[in-house]
């Protein structure tokens, strides 16, 4: 196999860039990581309070909210990262970090429907703030800013998502929706204000660079009506088809012209070094896996059993707070030390990482297709799942910003993070989907829930999307054994 070598760039910090504090440092990328993440996931546990305050028809209009904040954080991942590298790391965190203190204010003054859409999609376009440390850790931190910049981003990830989850369940428990929106205002201003006191001022690291903004548009446009596709395809029904060709043929047509660009936004020669088109596909995999795995459990946990007719009851009857605790294990994985497996990456065996990484995670939806009836049954499967996604999500964001020198470290981020955008979105259509299939109702509320079996396909079908990355790194190793081999000759 094609071996990766660290790009220049990575030998140390420049002279005349000022040495920061390092701990802050890392403590400013990990809030970032960890609030996005936890803005991101603590909206699904208040759906249902947000349809009842507002008096919403429709779950439809309900999701329409978790949309807003889909298509603005895809958006958002195309578009600052790559403004840290031209207009610098500060000015591209304290951006995102004041988007999402807008999100946030303008549904804790308005407190309507419209303004709390408005709030989502400020609030997605600014989450995308959790890629940022990519850049500045790596920039900043010598020869271990790769190593450092992932583990912080993967770490705080994890318990950023299990913090949303276990938040959301407090605030439906303790909190009005005003009071949560005006805390979560008062986080982002001090967010805010670290950022800008914290990252340092440097000269921007792609000097020449500058933002294609036809491209940029281009490209926000094909990927938010792909997202849009995945997210409301339900919704909408084989109608969706049309947006999703639409999506499709416009994002190709992209690239070709992006190939000729003297200003393109992404560099796409990046996905031609070796094993970084596998590592993107593998992220969006992962992330779809990781979306469908908690769509599954959220679910499954909150049905009351005592609410359906015996022949169809099931569910474990936790409430919102008790079904984020049943995830603190899949933070608790994310913690996990994986300095032999970042060495394995940067000597060039990336493959067997990614495969190593799926199968643990395809062994965890195996166990829970098989056994998700307890509690402890998710307890394990969810510590199985956060220490498979763990080594995924490390390995794709390590081998992309391996194949790309400091100063296009954000474009690297954004490229990486697009994919994680659409798989996440792909997961969440797939198992709503699979648990629309078939209904049963819940009697005396003329409300319907996804019928039992129907969860262990889900977990059978999200374990076939784990064995697509063992799948599409040896299709990836074996193109790159022929191109080595049509070189040699």
């Amino acid at each position: 196999m094609t071996e990766i070598h660290q790009p220049a760039g990575l030998t140390g910090v420049p002279p005349s860039r000022p040495a920061p504090n390092k701990g802050v440092l890392i403590g400013v990328g990990g809030l970032l990581v960890v609030l996005t993440n936890a803005v991101i996931f603590v909206l699904p546990p208040l759906l249902p309070i947000i349809q009842a305050q507002y008096g919403l028809a429709t779950v439809a209009e309900t999701t329409w909210l978790y949309t807003a904040l889909t298509l603005g954080g895809g958006a958002g991942f195309i578009l600052l990262p790559r403004l840290a590298d031209v207009r610098g790391d500060r000015n591209a965190s304290v951006a995102a970090s004041a988007f999402l203190t807008v999100g946030a204010v303008i549904p804790a003054v308005g407190d309507s429907y419209p303004t709390l859409l408005a709030g989502c999609t400020l609030m997605g376009f600014g989450g995308a703030a959790q890629l940022l440390p990519l850049g500045f850790l790596r920039r900043n931190l010598g020869d271990s800013g790769i190593t450092t910049a992932v583990a912080v981003q993967v770490i705080a990830t994890g318990i950023g998502i299990v913090l949303g989850m276990i938040g959301g369940g407090f605030i439906v428990e303790n909190l009005s929706l005003r009071s949560f929106f005006t805390i979560l205002a008062a986080v982002c201003v001090a967010t805010t204000g670290a950022s800008y006191a914290t990252i340092p001022h440097a000269p921007p690291a792609e000097r020449a660079g500058r933002i294609g903004v036809l491209g940029t548009v281009w490209m926000i446009a094909w990927v938010a009506t792909i997202l849009l596709t995945l997210t409301q395809g339900i919704v909408w029904g084989s109608a969706a088809l049309i947006p999703l060709v639409v999506g499709i043929v416009a994002g190709i047509a992209w690239v070709r012209v992006e190939r000729r660009s003297s200003s393109a936004v992404f560099d796409l020669t990046l996905m031609k070094a070796p094993l970084v088109t596998a590592s993107c596909l593998c992220m969006a995999l992962f992330a779809a896996v990781n979306s469908a795995f908690l769509l599954l459990l959220t679910t499954y946990a909150q049905i009351i059993p005592e609410t359906l007719r015996p022949a169809d009851a099931y569910g474990l009857g936790r409430n919102a707070l008790q079904t984020g605790l049943l995830m603190a294990p899949f933070a608790v994985a994310f913690l996990v030390r994986g300095t032999v497996l970042d060495r394995a990456l940067f000597n060039g065996r990336g493959v067997p990482v990614f495969v190593t990484g799926a199968l643990i995670s395809a062994a965890g939806l195996v166990w829970l297709a098989m056994a998700h009836d307890q509690q402890w049954h998710y307890l394990v499967g969810a510590a199985v799942m956060g220490l498979g996604c763990r080594i995924g999500y490390a390995a794709s964001f390590t081998l992309v910003q391996m194949a790309v020198p400091e100063e296009k470290a954000g474009m690297a981020a954004g490229v990486a993070g697009t994919f994680m955008a659409v798989g996440f979105a792909f997961g969440t259509a797939l198992v709503s989907g699979d648990l629309s299939a078939s209904l049963v109702p819940v009697p005396g509320t003329g409300l319907e829930v996804a019928a039992k079996g129907l969860y262990a396909f889900g977990y059978w079908l999200s374990g076939v999307l784990a064995l697509l990355v063992v799948v599409t790194v040896l299709i990836s190793r074996a193109r790159s054994g022929r191109r080595a081999r049509g070189a040699a000759s």
